[in-house]
């Protein structure tokens, strides 16, 4: 057959890093593959035809979405006449529910197949958007273990395929032991208004957690999607002397570490598949927060932990996710070895769990199947 197109629609970092995987895969099979849509730099850099600057579609939260609703209002419609106009084999979209499943409504209508990759958390927000799935979607393409008996179930068409996360990472990092004298990791987020919101509680802890244990802490700074200048303000609140920033080696900061303080979210997981003990906590606005309460189904919300089906690290959730709270957990983990050891036991399961090496081989194996 000819090199096929394909439109991809990823919204966010971790869904640019998920389908750069994936389009390279494909690229290995059809060398002339031509990849539009939505993306971040890794996609930008296979060549994707993006149709708006990545930079401006990683926002959180309902407020953050609403303040931009005629951006997204103009993408939407843009994006349908493109998909129109090109005729793809397919469209993959990638998470980024929100934006993704209006889009899917938009072109149903064009009988192209809606391969769907990194599924919505409607096993967290309940069930509303599962008919809309189940209507809309061709195939569920699935990188957590739990989700595929729920979509079936649910008479979704889903298929696991693992976690692209175990491709992402050095296989040397992979569940390796702690070093015994290893720095605190802070992994703060990768958008502008999670290291906004995350940060100063974590420099809070960390200024006091260092100089109690005379240790250091590390930021994993993010390139491109946060400004340097953000983190630099925000670092101005404590001594410099115990914390520095990394930047652009998140894997390796969370590596050399022996203890992590995480905001919820992918680095949940990237901790765990390393196997690294962590205190998970997140703060969101407050319209967001109440909204979300009302909405979610779920008793833990941690990756890690819900792969595990087990509250096996410490999550604080808003209000909780303060410096005393924090810093209780993170003197639990570094005065308590037998905890410390059962827990960074159990995360040892993690890679395992997530269906070992080659997701994104099988996934794009999938994809072939429509194209």
């Amino acid at each position: 057959m000819a090199d096929p197109t394909i439109f991809l629609s990823a919204g966010d970092p971790s869904g640019d890093n998920a389908s750069a995987h994936l389009v390279a895969s494909l690229a290995r099979r059809w060398s002339g593959l031509t990849v539009i849509g939505l993306g971040g730099p890794r996609l930008k850099s296979l060549g994707q035809e993006q149709l708006v600057d990545g930079s401006r579609l990683a926002v959180l939260g309902f407020w953050e979405v609403a303040r931009r609703f005629r951006f997204f209002r103009g993408l939407l419609a843009h994006c349908q006449s493109e998909i129109a106009k090109r005729q793809p084999g397919c469209v993959i979209l990638v998470d980024y529910p929100g934006f993704n499943l209006r889009l899917a409504e938009r072109i149903k209508p064009f009988n192209i197949p809606i391969i769907y990759y990194i599924s919505p958390q409607i096993w967290a927000w309940g069930s509303g958007r599962l008919e809309q799935i189940r209507r809309l979607v061709d195939l569920m393409v699935l990188i957590l273990p739990f989700e595929e008996a729920f979509y079936r179930k649910s008479g979704v068409k889903a298929r696991f395929v693992g976690h692209y996360l175990l491709e992402d990472i050095p296989s040397e990092y992979t569940a390796t032991p702690p070093p015994r004298e290893g720095h605190l990791a802070l992994l703060p987020g990768s958008r502008p208004q999670e290291v906004e919101r995350m940060l100063p509680v974590m420099l809070d802890a960390a200024e006091v957690f260092c100089h109690k244990y005379s240790t250091q802490a590390v930021i994993a700074g993010v390139h491109g999607a946060v400004e340097p200048a953000l983190y630099e303000r925000l670092m101005k609140r404590v001594q410099a002397g115990p914390i520095s920033i990394r930047y652009g080696d998140a894997r390796k900061v969370i590596h050399d570490s022996s203890l992590v303080l995480t905001s919820s979210g992918t680095a949940t997981l990237e901790s765990a598949i390393i196997g690294r003990p962590m205190v998970v906590v997140y703060k969101t606005g407050v319209l967001t927060y109440l909204i979300a309460r009302r909405l979610v189904k779920l008793d833990k919300i941690a990756l890690a932990n819900l792969v595990l089906n087990e509250k096996v690290v410490p999550e604080l959730i808003q209000g909780q996710a303060n410096t005393g709270r924090i810093l209780a957990e993170l003197d639990r983990f570094k005065d308590d070895a037998a905890y410390y050891q059962e827990v960074a036991a159990k995360l040892q399961r993690v890679p395992g769990l997530l269906g070992g090496r080659g997701a994104s081989e099988r996934a794009a194996e999938l994809v072939g199947e429509y194209l």
